[in-house]
């Protein structure tokens, strides 16, 4: 029989690995609601509209692809305590540092417009005008970062990407053809440059070069401890699976909508993808839904995008980067998230809105992998400790990860052309 002294100790440790776990949470989970942004949504309807379920298998091959890219920040942030491009500026010169973030500025601003576009198209469903949705957006915006700390603003952010959640209750409300979406999962059209295109654009939309930034940053700006290395890894993990499941349900609940079994004309606005996803929810509740879930992607996105670029910036130039310092204490910092959110707000007052452009910014990102990932294995190898360090089995594991996703993106992008 067993006693209760025996059991207490256990109960005790299992609270103290949840509390340890709930402590650590927040920058795998914010960076991967992020990723599931404005862009990555009408990618993934796209996919299901034109494709079917032809798509999906690459969604959840994606899961562990991620999982491993992102995990590689959370080792560098944790046992470096230096944000991504610090590292870099270390490791391989001020010139390298600034390619990198250059390559940061361009996918920062692509995305950045992206998330604007995507609050102005939900404004425009219930009538609101686009001047006033994106006025009310960045006053948001600049108003988290500008008077919180760090763990306010990451707060907010998790409760704003939770509105995500909505598009898996829609896909489990969609009409799905279990013999369609058995066939998806094995036809893959490899002849075929518009499927390629869209498979560029998928993983342009789950890898991103401001979350490999973010997630560095944060977690050396939360001041995570070697001691919480175990959690911040389950943190990714969860993320990852949360990210990957919202982009599958939402190209499962446009191909059950849309796709009549052959390739499907393109979408072309927000509206359309409204209607493409919430046909049997009726149009008040489904643009409701739509419209929560669209903007919650698009403000937590624009967050963490507008937060990567101060935070890369930053690093290479040398000025204060910290959401812990008050604004007078970083102006560069905190003037450089303003500016990407104002001027982001004011081109897209300029714009359509057009899902094209969106899907053409993930296609960019997938572009622009072997140099961004090509960095993080790179300081992986050489920044961290030494019993950190990715060698043997698991260095080639990585290699490998890295090189095949680099190349299906770069191949996907180009053969379109």
């Amino acid at each position: 029989m067993n006693s209760p002294v025996a059991v207490l100790p256990l109960n005790k440790s299992r609270m103290a690995r949840w509390a340890v776990f709930l402590a650590v949470l927040g920058p795998g989970l914010v960076v991967m609601l992020a990723d599931t942004d404005v862009g990555s949504v009408l990618t993934a309807a796209q996919s299901g509209a034109q494709w079917g379920y032809q798509l999906l298998a690459l969604q959840l091959l994606l899961v562990p692809i991620l999982y491993v890219v992102q995990e590689l920040t959370v080792r560098l942030g944790i046992f470096t305590g230096k944000g991504h491009g610090e590292l870099i500026r270390e490791c391989f010169g001020a010139p390298w540092a600034w390619v990198s973030v250059g390559g940061l500025a361009v996918a920062s601003a692509g995305a950045i417009l992206t998330e604007f576009s995507g609050v102005a198209g939900v404004g425009e469903l219930f009538g609101v005008p686009r001047l006033w949705s994106l006025a009310l957006a960045a006053g948001f915006l600049l108003m988290v970062v500008w008077t919180g700390s760090y763990r306010r603003v990451e707060r907010i952010a998790i409760a704003l990407g939770l509105f995500e959640l909505i598009f898996i209750w829609v896909a489990l409300r969609a009409p799905v053809h279990g013999g369609q979406l058995a066939r998806g999962l094995v036809q893959v059209p490899l002849h075929n440059h518009g499927w390629w295109y869209l498979v560029a654009a998928n993983i342009g939309a789950v890898i991103m070069p401001w979350m490999v930034f973010y997630q560095q940053s944060a977690v050396a700006d939360k001041g995570l401890r070697p001691e919480q290395y175990g959690a911040a890894r389950w943190d990714t993990a969860f993320g990852a699976l949360i990210t990957q499941l919202v982009m599958a349900s939402v190209l499962v609940a446009a191909a059950a909508a849309l796709w009549a079994g052959h390739h499907s004309p393109a979408l072309n606005t927000v509206a359309q993808v409204a209607q493409a996803l919430t046909p049997v929810l009726g149009a008040t509740l489904g643009h409701t839904l739509f419209g929560l879930g669209l903007l919650g992607a698009a403000m937590v996105a624009a967050i963490v995008v507008a937060l990567a670029a101060a935070w890369g910036f930053g690093e290479v130039t040398g000025y204060k980067h910290s959401l812990e310092y008050h604004p007078f204490e970083a102006p560069w910092f905190y003037a450089v998230f303003t500016l990407g959110v104002i001027g982001g707000a004011l081109i897209v007052a300029l714009v359509p809105d057009l899902v094209a452009l969106s899907i053409g910014v993930e296609v960019m990102n997938a572009l622009m992998l072997p140099m961004v990932l090509g960095f993080l294995v790179a300081l992986a190898v050489k920044a961290l400790p030494p019993e950190h360090r990715l060698r043997g089995w698991y260095l080639w594991v990585v290699i490998g990860v890295v090189a095949l996703t680099s190349g299906l993106g770069v191949y996907g992008g180009l053969s379109s052309l």
